[in-house]
């Protein structure tokens, strides 16, 4: 292709990338329209396409995507050292580079992106916006029985159980119009590396692939594999993911995910308390019964693995990402959990409640 016409390739694509993200902010018509005619079907064909293989091929493409670019560095520095011999390849080299990311760009806003513009789960469920309603100590204390109440009846799961178990949740506890196969996690090849940056899973925006670290404790996984398909049923929003996860592990029958629902949510809480007040963080804490603080001393000792450069500098990275698409609070924002769950709670003890939570 001719440089011109290069060229005008990707002005064509900036314009549509603006014209997206100028539409979509704040344009329920628009974020409707794309979630049902465009992200429903989306999800639920990759899901078909992609169960079937046993890994992840999200994981796949990053790798081939960063031995590219590996490739693509090291033949701009032959061209810039042999600038009179190739400076034409290498402005066509540079071309081909800016619109195959204005493409990648695209197929993020279309394929997901477009997601982070949508109203927050707390608008959607009619909670109180008011986080000075947040109780930490009552709500620790709640928490805190529940799981001493849930403990005997704990009992480790597999992956594919939890897996299975989470899908149907889905389909039980939410009005979700995905497939079935849209919702369905796998192992990341990176499950070493994600143990060192203090990240459990992910979702991959291009293939629809949620992933978790195969080395996440058991007690762990029935929310953070709900936390994951939140995030493939179309909930872009971390704090909201998080929500979701909590409100269909605390609403399920089985005792399991009512388990590692509340075990997850204390943590933010307790956490959140301990800034304010540590003395009542710590005598709640000690009351939990011995099953939970054993599993609490395991993730204690799992967070050794992230304290280095690499996942404060990840994490830095993952906090500007989070900021770029509408979530202003960053990585913080995870934690807006708690204030949102605290108001389903008080929701719940009036019966006004819902019984099957809308998405997205």
């Amino acid at each position: 292709m001719k440089p011109k016409r290069k060229v005008a390739l990707i002005v064509v694509l900036s314009l549509v990338i603006c014209l997206l993200v100028g539409l979509l902010p704040g344009n329920a018509y628009w974020l409707d329209g794309y979630y049902i005619y465009v992200y429903v079907p989306l999800q639920s064909v990759r899901g078909y396409l992609l169960n079937y293989i046993p890994f992840s091929i999200g994981d796949a493409v990053y790798i081939l995507g960063g031995a590219y670019l590996l490739y693509l560095l090291s033949k701009w520095a032959r061209y810039v050292y042999r600038w009179n011999l190739h400076r034409q390849r290498l402005l066509a080299s540079v071309l081909n580079a800016i619109t195959g990311v204005l493409c990648v760009y695209l197929w993020f806003l279309v394929g997901w992106g477009a997601n982070y513009y949508q109203q927050p789960l707390h608008a959607t469920w009619h909670l109180s916006a008011n986080k000075d309603t947040l109780d930490l100590k009552v709500f620790d204390s709640m928490l805190v029985s529940r799981l001493n109440q849930l403990a005997p009846a704990y009992k480790d799961r597999t992956f594919d159980e939890v897996n299975t178990a989470a899908s149907k949740a889905y389909s039980v506890y939410t009005d979700i119009q995905i497939a079935p196969a849209g919702l369905q996690i796998k192992y990341s090849y990176f499950g070493y590396f994600l143990d060192r940056i203090a990240i459990d899973g992910y979702y991959n925006p291009f293939t629809g692939e949620g992933q978790v670290s195969s080395n996440i404790p058991a007690f762990m996984l029935p929310f953070v594999v709900s936390h994951e398909m939140a995030h493939q049923a179309g909930i872009a929003a971390e704090g909201d993911a998080n929500l979701l996860a909590y409100a269909i592990g605390t609403s399920s029958v089985d005792p399991v995910f009512n388990y590692s629902a509340d075990l997850n949510l204390w943590l933010y809480v307790n956490a959140r308390l301990s800034r304010r007040d540590s003395v009542a963080a710590q005598s709640w804490e000690d009351k939990l019964n011995p099953l939970t603080q054993r599993h609490i001393a395991i993730l204690e000792e799992r967070s050794k693995l992230y304290d280095n450069d690499a996942s404060r500098y990840s994490g830095q990275m993952y906090d500007s990402y989070l900021k770029m698409q509408q979530q202003k609070e960053g990585i913080k924002s995870y934690g807006n959990v708690t204030a949102n769950a605290w108001q389903l709670e008080r929701l719940r003890q009036k019966g006004m409640a819902p019984t099957k939570f809308h998405i997205p």
